[in-house]
């Protein structure tokens, strides 16, 4: 505990006592106390709040440091920049607490991010501000000349707000030659007036009497109030009142309805007829017990008039004076006393509260401080605090009248978003007063789900030869988590399948997940092929998993089947011999084929499409088998063309044609005559006929473009020339493209183009090639400095017997 003094000047202050306490109590961080003199001027010093409690501004400041107070004035501001306190509002002790000593009014300091509470009390020290006053200016008294001294007559008290050494101090009667003043202390504070008479009056000599009744304070400067006191002698009466009792006491509930009867009041008079008859006054009240109290001057019965609040007021003293008509005079007391009421339904009242919490916060963290308070008194005003037990949050009282709200478990957002949290308060009357306040939280949502696939494992089925963007399917990956959290991408892991990329077969939609083949695939290279594709969220840090993708590729008929036997060749026949002597069935060949593709489109038939003579052969439709089906006969020619189709099973299905020559003899001679002499294709030969004179007219337009295109370049530069000599102006030799200049003489490089024809009887094609340009070159130059181009080209025929020849064409 730290004690601070401070003293402010002599002239007005007294020494103020500023203390600060700091209390570690579960979210209320510690407590500060200060006291200042009332009426203060606005923007006057408190107290350095940042410095008592151990804090920096700059915490002040980032925690949004604020003051709340109960009620709806506040009397001190806070200033964040500065970590003070300084009067906001002037402050009239009197006004706040009236005759309640000490005087002052507590408020917290409450801090955000985290939540720190703290608890500051100002005493508001009072000033002499106020001075003594009656509640009236005159008091009229009648007192019998006959009164006998010692007689005592009641006088209304002053009425100072002050308190303290600022209260009355002191009552003062001027002249006194007749009477002297006694003053009593109550109970509750106040004091009882009353005047003694010491000499006994005559009416005769003076049958009026002014006296001044002087209340004095002990403040600085020092105050006073009067009252002048007119007394009136009469004539003897013999016997005063006297009251059946000299203190009343009386018990009232608060709440009580206007008319209820508190007490009865009774004085007896022992004289006779007039002056025995006696009448209830209360000379002096308070303004509060004047509107709450009301006394029959007959019966001395007091009533309830106004609504009693034991809240504002526990006890109230009645001073009743019984009076008859001589001028004699009693006074007893009533104390009333007010009983509590559970009147008061508690209140709650958030001091801090956080609408959204983060579902990684651990147990223990504060959401919300509560300051729940009762107005009653005794077990009326003790509450009790509490929320309902469905949510994991749970209640601690952290200082008197204060709650905190905190975590006690874990939370998850994707079970439960929010929370409804309903805060109880009831007090202990009988019935007990309940209230409540409802308050909702927010769980906010932090990146701690993964995005989950809906099968770790895929497989799908694409035909080949699809088309590039084909789309094959749409992963799907959700995330349980919420916004940025829950935004998925989708990425395509890069490995190497037979030597490609990944990336090069398949590609993935970072937005959606659809899976794309990028190229054509082929189910004869890539059968299968399996790759990973991540699904990674937008947290941070970001959450992944990976799921695995099986493409497997569906084979299409893309493929004819292949013949390997027997095999074809362009220039040369090939024969399968079948002895004439061969019986039915003899295996002549067997024509092997195969297809690259698989399955059904890969089951191959044979049939025979064409025969020199259909009724000697026939085709196994599964092995391709070549046999006869009768006996071979002299009459059979020896040369048989079959033509064999071979077939596959797909939709539609694809095929291929394979020819078998087939001589029937039984010597390879007989063989070999009836071969050499095959016609050859008529048709074959036409076209090949044709397709060379089209290359030799195609050939001939060149040459003679070439020709016209040279000559016309020399008569453009000989008139150029011409040109250039008559103008005198200096000659730049052009030289056009494909030109150089060789010691010293501009001229062309020679080109050479070589084709080879060969051609023979046999064969059924004739090829033409295309030769490399020779290397050498031949270059003249005649006397008038033009330029000769020599072309050669050699074409190479082949005869029937083989014999090459050549022809040079040479063009200067």
């Amino acid at each position: 505990m730290f004690f601070m003094w401070m003293i402010a000047g002599r002239s007005r202050w007294q020494a103020l006592v500023v203390i600060l306490c700091l209390l570690k109590l579960s979210s209320v961080s510690g407590q500060a106390r200060y006291s200042i003199p009332e009426e203060q001027a606005e923007g006057s010093f408190v107290g350095n709040i940042a410095r008592d409690l151990g804090l920096d501004v700059a915490r002040l400041i980032s925690g949004k440091a604020r003051i709340i107070t109960k009620g709806s004035r506040q009397y001190v501001d806070l200033n964040r920049d500065k970590g003070t306190l300084v009067i906001k509002e002037q402050i009239d002790r009197e006004e706040l607490c009236g005759k309640t000593t000490p005087c002052s009014f507590s408020f917290e300091v409450i801090l955000e991010n985290p939540i720190q509470l703290y608890r500051v009390t100002v005493e508001v020290i009072d000033i002499n501000d106020n001075s003594p006053s009656f509640p009236k200016n005159e008091i009229n008294l009648k007192i019998a000349e006959n009164a006998a001294s010692g007689t005592r007559f009641s006088l209304v008290s002053a009425d100072d707000p002050d308190v303290g050494t600022n209260d009355i101090q002191k009552y003062t009667l001027k002249p006194l030659d007749n009477f002297k003043l006694e003053v009593q202390s109550q109970p509750d504070g106040g004091r009882f007036i009353e005047m003694v008479l010491q000499t006994p009056l005559d009416r005769e000599k003076e049958e009026t009497h002014t006296l001044v009744l002087i209340a004095s304070d002990g403040g600085e400067p020092h105050r006073s109030g009067t009252v002048r006191i007119h007394i009136t002698v009469l004539d003897a009466n013999d016997n005063a009142p006297v009251c059946s009792q000299p203190v009343y006491k009386a018990d009232v509930k608060e709440n009580s309805p206007e008319g209820t009867l508190v007490t009865t009041v009774s004085a007896n008079d022992a004289d006779k007829g007039v002056n025995g008859e006696v009448t209830f006054s209360i000379p002096h009240i308070g303004k509060d017990a004047k509107q709450l109290f009301a006394l029959n001057v007959k019966t001395g019965e007091i009533k309830v008039t106004g609504k009693l609040d034991f809240e504002k007021s526990k006890t109230y003293q009645l001073n009743v004076q019984a009076s008859d008509h001589g001028g004699f005079t009693d006074t007893c007391k009533v104390i009333v006393q007010v009983i509590d009421e559970n009147d008061n339904i508690p209140s709650i009242q958030l001091m801090s509260f956080s609408n959204s919490i983060s579902e990684d916060s651990p147990p223990g963290t504060t959401i919300a401080v509560v300051n729940v308070d009762d107005e009653d008194s005794d077990g009326n005003g003790i509450v009790k605090c509490s929320i309902n037990s469905d949510v994991p949050f749970k209640i601690d009282s952290s200082l008197t009248g204060y709650y905190t709200i905190v975590t006690d478990n874990f939370l998850d957002r994707e079970s439960v978003p929010e929370y409804n949290i309903t805060i109880t308060v009831s007090d202990q009357g009988s019935p007990p007063l309940t209230s409540s306040k409802n308050i909702n939280v927010k769980v906010s949502d932090v990146n701690d789900n993964p995005p989950k696939f809906s099968q770790s494992e895929y497989s799908k089925t694409v035909p080949e030869n699809n088309s590039p963007g084909f789309s094959v399917f749409a992963l799907s990956a959700r995330d349980a988590d919420w916004g940025q959290n829950a935004r998925v991408s989708y990425f395509l892991e890069e490995k190497e399948i037979n030597g490609l990329a990944v990336s090069s077969l398949v590609s993935v939609n970072s937005e959606n997940g659809v899976v794309h083949a990028v190229r054509s695939l082929d189910y004869e290279q890539i059968k299968w092929f399996e790759f990973n594709v991540t699904a990674r969220d937008a947290g941070s840090p970001p959450l992944s998993s990976v799921a695995t993708v099986r493409i497997i590729v569906q084979d299409q008929n893309d493929n004819p089947p292949q013949v390997l036997y027997p095999v074809q060749t362009g220039g040369s026949v090939v024969a399968e011999m079948v002895p004439r002597s061969a019986d039915v069935g003899y295996l002549v060949t067997k024509v092997v084929a195969v297809d690259v593709d698989s399955g059904q489109n890969a089951w191959l038939s044979y049939k025979l499409q064409k025969a020199t003579d259909r009724a000697l052969f026939e085709v196994g439709s599964q092995n391709g088998e070549i046999r006869t089906i009768r006996q071979v006969s002299d009459k059979d020619a020896v040369k048989q063309r079959l033509s064999v189709i071979v077939e596959d099973n797909g939709q539609p299905s694809r095929s291929a044609t394979v020819i078998v020559n087939v001589a029937v003899a039984d010597s390879f001679p007989e063989v070999l005559s009836e071969f050499s002499d095959f016609p050859h294709d008529k048709e074959y030969n036409d076209n090949l006929t044709f397709y060379l004179v089209l290359a030799l007219a195609v050939v001939s337009f060149l040459f003679i473009t070439c020709l016209v295109v040279i000559i016309s370049v020399k008569i453009y530069r000989w008139r150029q020339s011409r040109i250039l000599y008559h103008s005198n102006l200096p000659v730049i030799p052009y030289y056009p493209p494909r030109y150089s200049d060789t010691l010293g003489t501009t001229g062309t490089l020679q080109h050479v183009y070589n084709y080879e024809v060969c051609r023979t009887t046999d064969s059924r094609k004739s090829d033409m090639k295309y030769m490399q340009p020779m290397s050498q070159s031949l270059v003249s130059v005649d006397g008038d400095g033009t330029d000769a181009q020599q072309l050669e080209k050699q074409l190479i025929n082949c005869d029937h017997t083989g014999t090459e020849f050549a022809i040079n064409l040479k063009t200067t």
